[in-house]
């Protein structure tokens, strides 16, 4: 390498930097290679900082940590962190070894700043070489040119359809359901997840307020959920005191995290909710296995529409006006909907006030974050309005490709050919039309709509997956 005149030309941060995105791509640009071709790719690519790699592949094996345990420790980490936060320790975290990480794609590889005030270690890693020797700056894309590239690139599904007799009328009982993915990168799961385990840890040191902070005891499956609430304390059912299901107004929480604020000023931005319904509360939910969320509808103490993020695993939500406990943690229903990882569900209309929804047990460990917009009357009395959740502006979208979009995806993701919903996103003249989805660790037709079944769309679970 040293002799290389080529190599020459760089710094050895540089190189470095180099090697640790090689490394990480090895398994792309290795694919279909021969067994010693991947050897002498992975050399070449080790040569060029041999001390990392051999963290990471250990002396004398140019495929360890590339083929076989390495890899998939390298995946897992990439999924829920920057390529510095991953080379810097192969170790496997807490989350990674709890969650099925989705793949990090090249938008989160290039764009690994993405949440507004969270980006000081970004900034730490542009830190200015001591060498003397300097390269040319590479033209990077500003912050609204990568914006605006994701934000093309977010999925929405919105011509989900359920029909049932209601009040003597056949009805759409999800009209109103919208599924957006894409919102979120794999870094950004990473840091979100992050900051639950965090406070989960303040919550149990005593650290958060006494009603902020939830962790009841497991005394039957489906029980053990733990919560954590912002912005106001919600009484699920009527306490011993005689308070009804709803706000309690003389309750005090903490206000919502910076994180979190951050979170729901991107939702408003890239229109998953719109800027008339900033939410000014949020429920964190943490589940182990076998934990659920019975059959209801959320109380009108919150306006419509509001919307619930997941993280770490994948599981169904059931929806329908008549859903049956069929035992601990186990429903029924006659419409399922799959809630891939980063995803976040936007409920309103039929699908947030006709329909019920409930949540399974689920197989493995799941963490969601609800945001809702209190009704101004139902507040807490010490409530304040956060001054950095006003007058948030959605940006603009390219109205064009908005189209042509809905118009390739329309075929494959309405059931009937009818009853899209344009809702909200008409608003200002933004174009809200169906446009397909998609889970990264998935193929494409097992989530597409041509491909489900009568049976599935009326909600009963695919083979294999957990109902």
């Amino acid at each position: 390498m040293e002799d290389d005149p080529f190599l020459q030309k760089f710094q050895p941060s540089e190189l470095k930097i180099a090697s640790e995105f090689l490394t990480n791509c090895l398994p792309f640009l290795s694919r279909d290679l021969c067994k010693d071709c991947v050897n002498v790719l992975s050399d070449r690519i080790r040569s060029l900082d041999p001390e990392h790699c051999s963290k990471v592949g250990g002396e004398g094996n140019s495929k360890a940590g590339l083929e076989s345990e390495g890899t998939s420790n390298i995946e897992t980490e990439i999924s829920f962190g920057t390529l510095s936060e991953v080379l810097g320790s192969v170790l496997p975290s807490r989350q990674a070894a709890e969650t099925a990480s989705p793949r990090m794609s090249w938008a989160d590889m290039s764009q690994e700043d993405e949440f507004e005030e969270e980006d000081e270690e970004e900034e730490s890693r542009k830190a200015i070489d001591a060498s003397p020797m300097k390269t040319p700056e590479k033209p990077k894309l500003s912050r609204e040119q990568r914006e605006d590239l994701r934000l093309k690139n977010v999925k929405r599904k919105k011509d989900f359809i359920c029909l049932e007799r209601f009040k003597g009328k056949l009805v759409n009982v999800v009209d109103g359901l919208e599924l957006h993915t894409g919102v979120f990168s794999a870094v950004e799961q990473k840091r979100i997840v992050d900051k639950v385990y965090e406070l989960e840890e303040r919550g149990r040191k005593g650290e958060l307020r006494e009603r902020t902070f939830t962790a009841p005891q497991k005394w039957m499956r489906g029980k053990g959920r733990v919560t954590i609430q912002f912005g106001c304390c919600y009484n699920y059912a009527t306490d011993r005191a005689g308070n009804p299901p709803g706000i309690l107004q003389r309750e005090e929480v903490d206000p919502l995290p910076s994180l979190f604020k951050v979170i729901i000023r991107r939702l408003i931005r890239w229109h998953v909710l719109p800027p008339t319904c900033v939410p000014d509360s949020c429920i964190v939910n943490i589940y182990d296995e076998g934990d659920c969320i019975p059959p209801h509808i959320d109380n009108h103490d919150f306006l419509r529409p509001f919307c619930t993020i997941s993280f770490l695993s994948e599981c169904n939500i059931l929806f329908g006006s008549n859903l049956k406990i069929e035992g601990p943690g186990e429903f029924s229903g006659s419409f399922s909907v799959p809630l891939p990882v980063g995803s976040v569900l936007v409920l309103n209309g039929n699908g947030a006030d006709v329909a019920k929804h409930c949540v399974p047990a689920v197989p493995t460990k799941r963490i969601s974050i609800t945001f809702r917009k209190m009704d101004e009357s139902k507040r807490p009395v010490w409530f304040t309005p956060e001054p950095d959740l006003q007058r948030i502006e959605p940006l603009p979208l390219d109205l064009n490709r908005s189209d042509s979009a809905a118009r390739s995806s329309g075929s494959s993701n309405n059931h009937n050919g009818s009853n899209r919903r344009g809702g909200y996103g008409r608003r200002g003249g933004n174009n809200y039309e169906t446009r397909g989805y998609y889970n990264p660790e998935r193929s494409s037709e097992q989530y597409e709509s041509r491909e489900w079944s009568s049976s599935q769309r009326r909600g009963r679970p695919r083979p294999g997956r957990t109902s």
